[in-house]
């Protein structure tokens, strides 16, 4: 699977997505969609506030990557 990631420091919206025509979005939990197919395979994952939401896991890796 070809897996794109892109982040809008802008928006601040953190995608993972895949080739394929999206039809629909389902918010599986506030501030993360999933996208999906006609067929409703997974093509795209949305992380909206994505610095918020991942402040924990990337702070701890940037901190180890620094001292590494």
């Amino acid at each position: 699977m070809n897996l794109k990631v892109h982040y809008d420091a802008e928006v601040d919206v953190l995608y993972l997505a895949r080739e394929g025509q999206e039809e629909e979005v389902v918010e599986a939990y506030p501030g993360l969609n999933l996208e999906l197919d006609a067929n409703g395979e997974l093509i795209g994952v949305e992380i909206l506030q994505a610095s918020l939401l991942l402040k924990e896991v990337i702070e701890p890796l940037m901190h180890k990557a620094a001292s590494g």
